[in-house]
């Protein structure tokens, strides 16, 4: 008995992520004409663990208007930030049989805007994306220029954001698959960004192996070297790119069903704790994170 109780579990969760992919999934991320009430964000969006994409949810931003890269020159360029360092615009990813984050520099704002703007060079590509509240830590200048958070999802998830992120880079900054524990509100300023996402349904058929963490350092000729984090913990991470997924290695993948958008600029994607996301962006994207729950980008 304990065996055929067994069994129908595991069938059971074998069919999971279709019937919740069929009660609860959409077939595309759905767009709202205007940010919701408190009230709607939380029944239609946070309690069913859905995304959509707001429009004209930051239009009485300034920032909405001001913010190019030859405004952020004349405000911020003499200020220094950290930016991420890599080879081959993959921070935070799997290469070979590590776990790779990136090398971080300490460079004037205006050097990442010389780089943008084709009048310099620098070995790699570059990403102004460090977490824990960047943006009012490094470029405090800029926070006239937006609201410190969202009030209709501050209400709706009853407390305020515990990040601010400015995220800029170059195109070929590519942020691999993984998820997030907490609730994403993405701002897209200026450019696009482009996401393909996965519901937490679709774990079954995602991979996770476990690497050993390294860093990358940039040597003096401009090559990078691989060092490992000997002191850390082997990590957890998804070693699969679903832009050209190996099926041969990892056949459940192609069970999994992806949902691709793009959010253009003025527009808000409200990312769900635990969907998986992979994120590409056009070249000098300026965009921003609100986490209500944890942090919040911009």
């Amino acid at each position: 008995m304990a065996e055929a109780a067994l069994d129908a579990v595991r069938r059971e969760l074998r069919e999971f992520p279709a019937a919740a992919r069929e009660l609860s999934v959409p077939l595309a991320v759905p767009y709202l004409d205007k940010p919701p009430t408190p009230l709607q964000f939380y029944r239609d969006w946070v309690c069913p663990n859905r995304p959509c994409i707001i429009r004209n949810a930051l239009r009485h931003w300034p920032a909405l208007r001001k913010w190019s890269l030859p405004y952020l020159r004349a405000t911020v360029g003499s200020t220094e930030v950290s930016v991420a360092v890599t080879p081959d615009g993959y921070a935070d990813a799997v290469r070979g049989n590590r776990f790779v984050m990136p090398a971080e520099r300490r460079l004037p704002l205006s050097c990442v805007l010389d780089v943008l703007e084709g009048q310099a060079q620098h070995p790699g590509v570059l990403y102004v994306q460090k977490q824990c509240s960047n943006l009012p830590t490094e470029l405090p200048q800029l926070l006239p220029d937006l609201e410190s958070h969202v009030p209709w999802a501050s209400e709706a998830l009853g407390r305020m954001p515990d990040a601010v992120n400015f995220w800029l880079g170059e195109a070929a900054a590519v942020t691999s698959l993984h998820k997030d524990h907490y609730e994403n509100l993405y701002c897209v300023v200026s450019g696009e960004k482009r996401f393909l996402l996965h519901p937490p349904s679709d774990r079954p058929f995602i991979p996770y192996e476990l690497y050993t963490p390294a860093t990358y350092q940039l040597t003096e000729d401009g090559s990078f070297e691989m060092v490992d984090e000997e002191a850390m913990e082997k990590v957890p991470w998804i070693p699969l790119d679903p832009l050209a997924p190996d099926l041969a290695r990892y056949p459940s993948y192609s069970q999994a069903r992806a949902l691709c958008c793009t959010v253009q600029a003025g527009e808000m994607l409200y990312l769900p704790a635990l969907w998986f996301h992979h994120v590409q962006q056009s070249h000098g994207c300026i965009a921003g994170l609100h986490f209500p729950h944890s942090e919040l980008l911009v």
